[in-house]
């Protein structure tokens, strides 16, 4: 029997910084994986796309339809972004007609796409609560990029980061998070060729660990998409309990560290979370974290003028990352209105480069691409939400609704 909670996926009482504009998304819950049991405010079905492979051979049994027909669905619905039941030819009639009664399949609206000179592609996304995200499609040769998004704004408060502006407004859920991947190789003709995936987009992914390692599990299923976790790469800022937690999951995804600074003061003027989980403690657990062969972690450096580019501090970042198998990826800062930093020169950004390089540090620095429409690294914000509708009816609900307790990271 399904009821009606207040969600909040991670406790983040610890983040003083939680906007308190945030409140918890009221939906229909019906006991089971946080991540993976939501269906519709507004009905009972089941939504697939938050289903892994053993979950959907589950809920494929009290409707009398064979286990192996999980795979055909999952063919379907991940490797072929097909979402309606009519178009699965390989499944009898009289299975598609009870599948569309009993289930949902649930994928983000496109609002809005925004093409840069330069290839890149922004879209924006609609969510089913009427709640909107960015993805970014990044062209390269010889596999694309999709940068997709695992929160709905970002708790992190990270200074030079318009989302952060935003404020947690949710978390978004297992099937949200890899429908973004679905949808754009549907829309961008790519269900073909490979694609790399970035979770750089908004949010923090581990802020939202259950949700995102079960993302991961439906996009790596040899049913579904078939990525293979070399082509994803997630960004942390570094939430170290589940860092710590990451590094003992079956998949594995690349790791990349979002670094920004060479002391721990420096570190905390732009990335709030270094006073929780600090610098000295993100590397001792980086030097532990278990690296396939020919691995390495990527530290994220944005580059801010007369901030974070000195020689000292390139000679810092060199020090810091001794004895590590590292790479550096120098991010020259993506300037905007309301970002209270300013972008370094070119002849800045190669010395800096330069510098780490002669200290044997493997660098590379990041090309800036879509930039004129806002795609780069920390320009993706959403000028104005919406409230959902379930966000209405919480708060038509009585305040004797409470949040369902979970595991603090």
């Amino acid at each position: 029997m399904a009821r009606l909670i207040n969600y909040e996926p991670v406790n983040i009482r610890n983040f003083s910084h939680y906007s308190a504009q945030s409140k918890p998304v009221a939906a229909w819950y019906d006991g089971g994986s946080a991540s993976t049991r939501w269906t519709d405010v507004t009905g009972s079905t089941c939504d697939l796309a938050e289903l892994d492979l053993k979950e959907l051979e589950g809920a494929l049994a009290p409707l009398g339809i064979e286990p192996y027909r999980a795979k055909q669905i999952y063919s379907w619905v991940h490797g072929r972004a097909v979402n309606e039941w009519a178009h699965m030819t390989d499944l009898p009639k009289k299975y598609r007609k009870s599948l569309a009664e009993a289930f949902t399949i649930s994928t983000p609206r496109v609002v809005q796409r925004a093409l840069s000179e330069d290839g890149t592609m922004k879209f924006l996304l609609e969510l089913t609560d009427c709640r909107r995200i960015e993805a970014v499609y990044i062209p390269d040769s010889p596999a694309h990029t999709f940068c997709i998004s695992t929160q709905v704004g970002c708790a992190m408060q990270c200074t030079f980061c318009l989302t952060a502006k935003m404020g947690l407004q949710r978390h978004l859920t297992a099937g949200e998070i890899a429908a973004q991947v679905r949808l754009l190789r549907s829309e961008l003709k790519l269900l073909e060729q490979p694609v790399n995936v970035v979770l750089m987009g908004m949010g923090e992914p581990l802020h939202n660990y259950e949700a995102t390692m079960h993302a991961l599990r439906i996009m790596t299923s040899a049913h579904g998409a078939a990525l293979s976790p070399r082509r994803i790469t997630l960004s942390t800022v570094g939430i170290l309990p589940a860092l710590t937690r990451l590094a003992s999951e079956p998949i594995m995804p690349n790791l990349a560290i979002s670094l920004h600074g060479t002391t721990e003061e420096q570190r905390s003027s732009l990335l709030p979370v270094n006073r929780r989980y600090p610098l000295a403690e993100l590397l001792a657990t980086c030097r532990a974290f278990p690296l396939k062969r020919r691995s390495r972690i990527t530290f994220e450096y944005v580059l801010i003028r007369n901030f974070n580019d000195s020689p000292a501090d390139a000679r810092r970042l060199a020090r810091l990352l001794t004895g590590l198998r590292a790479k550096v990826n120098v991010i020259p800062l993506n300037s905007a209105p309301g970002i209270p930093y300013e972008r370094p020169s070119s002849g800045q950004i190669d010395r800096f480069g330069r510098l780490l390089a002669e200290q044997r540090v493997t660098v590379s620095i990041r090309k800036g691409r879509g930039r004129d429409i806002r795609a780069a690294c920390g320009q993706l914000v959403l000028e104005r939400t919406r409230p959902s509708p379930s966000q209405q009816l919480a708060g038509l609900m009585d305040t004797g609704v409470h949040s369902t307790p979970t595991a603090e990271l």
